[in-house]
């Protein structure tokens, strides 16, 4: 199976993003303002493809199980159009070679923090964008290796983020359909020489350039979420799919991580008096 990435799909959703802070939005009433905050815990399963030259030329099929939890926080910066986004995020792979004799075991865990510009264009209409700093570690294990059986995965990295939320009223309930990507674009990450081995690099401290800059046309990630939201008494449910683009060819590696799911769990809104300020109607993360 072979990916491309749809690089301009997220240049283009921020280009509409901004493009619609020029659009006639709702009016700003004078009300008090709510510290609107927004607790998220997903579960999810899916089909993922793998494979890193570093350990073997083939691709790898299997299944990742994650957790993501986030957690969005409304504050009082331009008006109340500001949010802080942060995404925590743990995955673990089981993929096996074609021939089936071998087997890559990984885990990666994630966090990103971003802070999010919000332009709610009608009471159904919401839209939000900003930039996003985060940083992985992991790790990805072939079972078959003698040498060098194993991979380290590290990174820092400068990004994007941004969604759109769309609400609706059925059955007497208030339901939302949510889109968010995020997508990275810089990052300093660690990766060896193609044949370098570890010993050599942390027993005999032979570092050669072993931390080296990305940008987007040698290494990115891009993650993806469309979820319903279904009202309860107490939370509300949430139930979707996932698309997690994961690449990078950097030191003659080629490392490649896609993942393709379903995801599910719940989710908690807390809305706090804060003080009396004008804040734009329909804001609700």
């Amino acid at each position: 199976m072979i990916f491309r990435t749809p690089y301009p799909v997220g240049v283009a959703l921020l280009f509409l993003c901004c493009l619609c802070c020029n659009v006639v939005t709702a009016q700003e009433p004078d009300s008090t303002i709510l510290c609107h905050t927004t607790h998220s815990t997903l579960y999810g399963i899916g089909a993922s493809y793998q494979q890193d030259t570093y350990l073997s030329p083939l691709q790898y099929k299997g299944m990742q199980v994650n957790i993501l939890h986030e957690t969005q926080r409304r504050i009082s910066w331009f008006k109340g159009r500001l949010s802080r986004q942060s995404l925590f995020q743990v995955n673990f792979t089981g993929t096996s070679s074609p021939a089936d004799n071998a087997d890559y075991l990984g885990g990666q865990v994630h966090y990103d923090h971003a802070w999010l510009y919000n332009w709610p264009l009608s009471q159904r209409w919401h839209l939000m964008a900003g930039p996003e700093v985060g940083g992985m570690l992991g790790v990805l294990y072939n079972t078959r290796n003698g040498n060098n059986p194993a991979q380290a995965l590290a990174n820092i990295h400068l990004g994007v983020s941004a969604g759109a939320i769309f609400r609706f009223h059925l059955w007497r309930r208030d339901f939302g359909l949510r889109y968010h990507a995020d997508l990275s674009l810089f990052s300093a990450m660690f990766s060896p020489q193609y044949g370098q081995s570890y010993y050599e690099l942390f027993s005999l401290g032979n570092y050669d350039h072993n931390i080296c800059l990305t940008h987007p046309f040698n290494a990115r990630r891009w993650r993806n979420q469309l979820t319903l939201d279904i009202p309860g008494k107490r939370r509300t449910f949430r139930i979707g799919g996932f698309l997690d683009i994961q690449e990078s060819h950097v030191h003659d590696i080629r490392h490649s991580d896609y993942t393709i799911g379903f995801v599910f769990g719940w989710v908690r809104h807390l809305s706090i008096h804060k003080s009396k300020r004008t804040v734009p109607e329909g804001f609700i993360m």
